[in-house]
């Protein structure tokens, strides 16, 4: 498991102490491996395909990993199909640096609504979630569960202040309260409300209507990009 020390280092970085143990909740726990072990059965052969065709359209490599902000402020690589071109971190910054409305919308969201580093089939990907999929093994590794708050970035940490504190105390999770809530328009301290929320008030019975709710959103392709 990542630990999170020295600055922010490739491997050891730190974020504020100020966390808790996550709650103990073995059934929840026996749910997510449950879950995460059918299902990456159940789409292996669609995981198959996806990968030929991102071979195929972008080569290597297949899987983005990134660095998350998990329980007790560990980090660990957040796995999900590549939707984006290689060079998309020279694309960024040139956009960045020539765009001053992207630039705003970047730095107010973290996200762009028309990214241009995505290729055609990460569009697809990202609208109907099967990005994600890869993220199960997140879960049965212990890291990400099926429900919880948002798995931040550590470079965002700064973002969060005192809020990390709910970050910290649960693992993050392939969907949450805001993933499921969440508008076109929805704004980066709207995310963290949801979050905090989900936070303060989660249940065996809200992680399941999340669930619920996040099946209709993936079978009727909303919401997920």
């Amino acid at each position: 498991m990542l630990s999170v020390s020295d600055g922010l280092a490739r491997r050891e970085r730190s974020v504020p102490a100020r966390v808790a143990a996550p709650r103990g909740d073995r059934g929840k726990r026996i749910f997510d491996v449950t879950v995460s072990a059918v299902a990456l059965v159940f789409f292996a052969p669609l995981l198959a395909v996806i990968a030929v065709a991102l071979l195929v359209v972008d080569g290597r490599p297949l899987i983005f990993r990134h660095a998350r902000v998990g329980a007790q402020g560990r980090l660990f690589d957040c796995l999900k199909f590549r939707s984006m071109r290689r060079d998309a971190a020279e694309r960024l910054t040139e956009l960045l640096a020539t765009d001053p409305e992207r630039r705003r919308e970047w730095t107010e969201n973290r996200k762009l609504r028309s990214d241009p580093r995505v290729h055609w089939l990460g569009k697809i990907l990202r609208m109907t979630c099967l990005d994600e999929l890869p993220q199960f093994y997140n879960v049965l590794r212990g890291e990400m569960s099926l429900v919880g708050p948002r798995p931040i970035p550590p470079e965002e940490t700064e973002k969060y202040g005192s809020n990390l504190f709910y970050y910290t105390s649960l693992k993050p999770g392939m969907t949450g309260m805001w993933q499921v809530n969440r508008r076109a328009d929805t704004t980066y301290d709207e995310r963290v409300q949801y979050d905090i929320k989900y936070c303060q008030s989660r249940s065996a019975y809200l992680d399941l209507v999340i669930i619920v709710k996040t099946v209709g959103i993936v079978l009727f392709a909303t919401n997920c990009a």
